[in-house]
């Protein structure tokens, strides 16, 4: 199945979209296409408009992964113990079994991926964390370098995030090989 996402296009830089009206073309889990939306709309009738607003962009990756997902205990909304992750003593409090790594380690993606994260650099220790991470779509990196880690052309996964304006600070949309893994209601 075909897939338009059409939102001006953002490559990181000075921060102006760099083709406004832009659109990419998924198909499976790569970049068929990357154009103005008018002309993929024209060229792919039958495809499925996914329309965001602001801009869409190679997708975050975020530095922090061993502190986030392994030193941090990200709580089941049904536990008493908040909403935020919880680190230093409040974790020692707490009896950590792989199992409960792992669904903190979930929960912990899923506020990645509202943020438009689609890697995390490691290195990742745990087993039951990286098992999460893995089975999220989310990659684990050895290192952060500068620059997307999956540009915007044709032949390249299709990994990115659309965010309502060009400074990046609120995620409308996840993709990570072609699937949509987060959208904000």
């Amino acid at each position: 199945m075909l897939t338009i996402h059409t939102a001006d296009l953002l490559i990181p830089g000075d921060g102006r979209p760099s083709l406004p009206g832009g659109a990419v073309l998924v198909e499976g889990r790569q970049l068929a296409a990357v154009a103005v939306y008018e002309d993929l709309a024209a060229a792919h009738p039958s495809a499925r408009v996914r329309r965001w607003p602001g801009v869409l962009t190679p997708g975050l990756v975020n530095p922090h992964g061993p502190e986030l997902l392994e030193q941090a205990y990200h709580p089941d909304p049904r536990e008493d113990l908040g909403s935020e992750p919880l680190t230093g003593e409040a974790l020692a409090s707490l009896v950590m079994t792989d199992a409960r790594w792992g669904a903190s380690a979930r929960r912990g993606v899923q506020r990645m991926l509202a943020q438009g994260t689609v890697a995390v650099v490691g290195p990742l220790r745990r087993p039951a964390v990286i098992d999460a991470v893995h089975r999220s779509g989310l990659t684990i990196e050895d290192s952060f370098t500068e620059g997307p880690l999956n540009p915007l052309l044709p032949g390249m996964e299709a990994t990115f995030a659309a965010f309502e304006t060009p400074d990046l600070t609120t995620c409308v949309a996840t993709v990570i090989k072609g699937r949509l893994l987060h959208r904000r209601r």
